[in-house]
């Protein structure tokens, strides 16, 4: 019993735990005796691998980076057509607004030609009013003043009539007072 207990082991009892545990000789894929069988095996799957891949796998994925590429490239002459579109309107529109600039820019000429040609015609007839009315006012002063100046010798006349009449009591001559009232307004 001894013997079974952790004793001393024989041969038998080491090949009993190598095929019992399965953990004798080494790692199975570094034996050397399934080297050659792993070997074909690997190839073969490879060789499946490879020919799904290159069957069904890669070109599904050719067709979808070429379909992708093909709508960048769509996406892209569509973009570059639609900048051209763009430009051209841009190129219309500022044309466009030149010319209205230059349309309004001679309408708002025009207007101030006429506005000032008016005005001009405007101050010419003002200015043959005021010509008109400051000649008549001159008239109208110099009959005055002829009538103010006439009134004025005859006051002057009575006035120095007075003045000599009480200065030395008798009445002057009313022809040798206007006589002097004459020669007094001359200068």
């Amino acid at each position: 019993m001894a013997e079974s207990h952790g004793g001393a082991k024989g041969p038998a009892a080491g090949a009993h735990t190598e095929t019992e545990g399965g953990h004798g000789g080494g790692f199975p894929p570094f034996e050397s005796s399934t080297f050659a069988s792993q070997l074909v095996s690997l190839a073969i799957f490879f060789v499946v691998l490879y020919v799904i891949v290159s069957k069904l796998a890669l070109p599904k994925v050719g067709g979808a980076i070429e379909a992708r590429q093909n709508k960048i490239e769509g996406d892209l002459a569509e973009a570059q057509k639609l900048k051209d579109q763009s430009d051209a309107a841009l190129k219309a529109y500022e044309g466009e607004l030149a010319s209205a600039r230059s349309r309004a820019q001679a309408i708002g000429n025009e207007s101030r030609d006429k506005a000032n040609a008016q005005a001009e015609a405007e101050r010419k007839a003002l200015e043959e009013q005021l010509a008109a009315k400051l000649a008549e006012a001159e008239k109208t002063i110099a009959s005055t003043r002829a009538t103010a100046m006439t009134n004025v010798r005859g006051i002057a006349a009575d006035a120095a009539g007075t003045i000599v009449q009480r200065l030395t009591g008798v009445v002057p001559d009313g022809a040798a007072v206007n006589a002097a009232v004459d020669a007094s307004l001359k200068g």
